[in-house]
């Protein structure tokens, strides 16, 4: 039984399913979306949100750490100098999951998995703020 057991599989061996998510996260990083399946999308957001936290603390240690994922200099030194920087208000949250249908081929549900942009409120908060109209 997989009882508590965190990391989703994905069909794949360990290091296989590292550098898929650790490819992921930099795409992610790079182009602020990317199209994948949705369960990959869910596991690259953990990793991806990981990053980001690591990023927003700035200290030398979670640039190595975030370094020893992300492999790439110039993707660490743009998450910490571009991406992080725009969440620093955002205590959590920094990416979205829009589910898209089904693949042609094999039926798989894909979804896009994007970075919200940073100016964005939560409709929530806003709708909370304003009194209802029969008080």
């Amino acid at each position: 039984m997989r009882h508590r057991k965190r990391v989703k599989k994905l069909g794949r061996d360990a290091e296989h399913r590292r550098a898929m998510l650790r490819n992921q996260v930099i795409s992610l990083l790079r182009h602020g979306k990317i199209e994948t399946t949705l369960a990959k999308a869910k596991e690259t957001r953990r990793w991806a949100e990981k990053m980001i936290t690591l990023g927003r603390r700035g200290d030398l240690h979670a640039r190595r750490q975030a370094r020893q994922f992300l492999v790439d200099r110039k993707i660490t030194n743009y998450l910490f100098e571009e991406v992080a920087p725009r969440y620093k208000d955002r205590p959590s949250g920094f990416t979205r999951i829009y589910r898209l249908g089904r693949r042609r081929g094999d039926g798989a549900q894909m979804a896009l998995l994007q970075l919200i942009p940073p100016d964005e409120k939560k409709e929530q908060t806003a709708a909370e703020e304003t009194p209802p109209a029969n008080a």
